[in-house]
């Protein structure tokens, strides 16, 4: 893994020890003392550093755009005989924070490429047009004086999210908006503004200048905050994990603001299927969620909005520019990480659109590369 992702592993173990303590009250499966074991033996690779993993294979990582220290996997597999490219999750898009998905390797005979949005029908919205929606979402909601509550995953969501108001705001001086982070989001931050050099340049010489986005005037710390007076309060946004509304921050302040028709929610990344948020983006208006132990029934009488465009995940666009984009067509591309249908429909897709073999093998199902 990169140095980046190193940290990001030790904040959330650390956290799932908390979450396991405090929220279900179960003893996890592993301490603190177990982490920094696991951190003692942790090794580190940069964007295109070289290990030898093994006598017939070397390993290279390449930005992957997704989040800060997010990697695709290059495999040089005796002497150059065969070379393997492995996506993980990818953004070949233009972000706010980080450069697109690196395709620079110098061969790939086979690629194994993320799914998540595979489908014909998978178009983002240009990036611009969310970025404007969501400050037409937050300006709407603060002139009725209410909240906005972005449900949001703690690293690198979150930092767009800030980015974009940042933005505005610096174009803006009249802006007055309290932005309150609760959750990892603070901590999450740190990490970005400890490696610069894994951000876009621009935001690397302002971190490097001393003016980093992440601290600017108008966000508010709301851990030991009470988050009843922050929602009583004057208007202002709320990041807050976590993203799926499946526990954390997010959920306490839904719960105290469900009922205020003048606040807004804003969903701005992906739900799961079975997630709380996903069942309010298709319409949910009542739900029960636990307090102080007990099933609690709620009704939603918020606004509720979803900006596209912010997702870490390629569409299928970006996916298909990709693959276009590297020095070498491979022969052989395999979908992966993602819906069944996203899978089977990429691979279709890219077989027909570059004349390469292209397929989706099931779970446990092996294939010889040659």
């Amino acid at each position: 893994m990169t140095p980046p992702t190193r940290e990001i592993t030790a904040l959330l173990q650390r956290d799932y020890l908390n979450l396991m303590k405090k929220a279900y009250g179960t003893e996890p499966p592993y301490s603190k003392k177990h982490i920094q074991h696991e951190l003692r033996n942790i090794i580190t690779l940069n964007y295109g550093e070289v290990a030898d993993i093994t006598p017939e294979i070397k390993l290279s990582f390449y930005n992957a755009g997704h989040i800060i220290g997010s990697a695709s996997a290059h495999l040089h597999i005796g002497e150059g005989k065969h070379n393997i490219v492995y996506s993980g999750d990818i953004k070949f898009g233009f972000t706010q924070l980080l450069n697109p998905a690196d395709t620079s390797f110098p061969r790939s005979e086979t690629v194994f490429i993320e799914s998540t949005y595979g489908r014909r029908k998978d178009i983002m919205p240009n990036r611009r047009e969310s970025e404007a929606k969501l400050m037409r979402i937050i300006k709407e909601t603060v002139a009725k004086r209410g909240k906005v509550l972005i449900p949001v995953f703690a690293v690198g969501r979150s930092q767009e999210v800030l980015l974009t108001i940042e933005n505005y705001a610096r174009d803006n001086k009249e802006w007055n908006v309290p932005i309150y982070i609760d959750g990892m989001v603070l901590e999450a931050s740190a990490i970005h503004t400890a490696y610069p050099e894994y951000l876009k340049a621009s935001v690397q010489r302002r971190i490097l200048s001393n003016d980093s986005p992440f601290e600017f005037e108008h966000i508010k710390i709301a851990q030991g905050v009470d988050r009843q007076t922050i929602s009583e309060g004057e208007p202002a946004i709320i990041l807050a994990t976590s993203g799926m509304l499946t526990g954390g921050p997010s959920v306490e302040y839904l719960k105290l603001l469900s009922d205020d028709s003048n606040s807004t929610l804003v969903f701005i990344g992906y739900q799961s299927a079975l997630s709380l948020g996903a069942k309010i983006q298709q319409g949910v208006k009542e739900f029960q969620l636990m307090e102080e132990g007990k099933p609690k029934q709620y009704t939603l009488n918020m606004r509720v909005e979803t900006a596209e465009g912010f997702s870490g995940h390629s569409d299928r666009r970006q996916l298909f520019a990709w693959l276009k984009n590297f020095r070498t067509m491979p022969r052989t591309v395999f979908t992966m990480h993602g819906d069944y249908n996203r899978t089977e429909e990429l691979a279709r897709d890219i077989a027909r659109s570059f004349k390469i073999h292209a397929e989706s093998p099931a779970n446990l199902e092996a294939r010889r590369l040659r």
